[in-house]
């Protein structure tokens, strides 16, 4: 797929790996509509690379409507959508408090949260966004009309301790991943998706630096954190590589299969 002067939407693009895919897009002549909530970072960024910002809550159906309303309207109908939006916590199932010995479960509305943001909210964005694709002729002669990137994570495998929502959600996102990618087939819209280890993103900027040096010791090769700017070359090959489709692609230095 040739990338200049086609549209894309970026979901969660006001910072980490979202904002470093916007901009790696804008610098191949991609017109890029940003979806945050957060309007002061996210305004920042849509002026960095000439785009636009929607403030949208990828858990609304209304919100997301009116982003891809406002994003269609200033830059056209687009090409690409890259699922960046996402959280994470950490609750055991159930646990004992180690000073009280009281016992508490995971509270439920805390695990439907993740679920709702990380794994409904890229299945909003994905069929909203493949409805518009739908709409446009194709690029080629093989009927490409577009692409769509999601953001798993290796947790989606391989979770650890405290993180049943969290690899709840991503392993939904890569399970649905061929399905929909087989659903947009005859569509010629493609469907991808990124499982990163253990990025330097705004998910660990609250983490002392001996906490991120000790992740970062946990990487097989590098032994360090994962880089925004290489998910984005990722993500960018995904769409320039039309042979790219219905894959789960992970991105992280092996950590995977780190010895236990």
């Amino acid at each position: 797929m040739e990338l200049k002067g086609l549209t894309a939407v970026v979901t969660g693009g006001a910072s980490g790996l979202g904002a470093a895919t916007a901009r790696a897009l804008a610098k191949e002549g991609v017109k890029v509509a940003i979806f945050d909530l957060n309007a002061e970072k996210g305004e920042a960024v849509a002026a960095e690379v000439g785009g636009v910002f929607c403030k949208v809550n990828v858990t609304d159906d209304a919100s997301v409507d009116a982003g891809f309303e406002k994003a269609r309207a200033a830059l056209g109908q687009e090409r690409i959508l890259v699922n960046c939006a996402g959280t994470g916590n950490a609750i055991k199932t159930a646990s004992r408090d180690k000073q009280t010995g009281a016992i508490r479960h995971f509270p439920l509305d805390a695990f439907n949260m993740i679920i709702q943001i990380n794994l409904v909210g890229t299945f909003r964005c994905i069929a909203k966004s493949a409805a518009g694709m739908m709409t446009l002729p194709p690029l080629n002669e093989f009927g490409e009309r577009g692409v769509i990137i999601n953001t798993a994570s290796v947790a989606a495998e391989d979770g650890q301790i405290g993180q049943a929502a969290y690899s709840a959600s991503k392993g939904g996102v890569v399970g649905m991943t061929l399905p929909i990618a087989r659903d947009l087939s005859s569509e010629g819209i493609r469907v991808n998706t990124i499982l990163p280890g253990i990025f330097d993103t705004p998910l660990l900027q609250g983490a002392p630096q001996n906490v991120k040096d000790a992740l970062a010791a946990q990487v097989p090769f590098p032994k360090r954190l994962g880089m925004p700017e290489e998910y984005a070359s990722l993500a960018l090959e995904m769409c320039r590589n039309s042979y790219f489709n219905g894959e789960d692609v992970r991105l992280d230095g092996a950590i995977r299969m780190s010895p236990r």
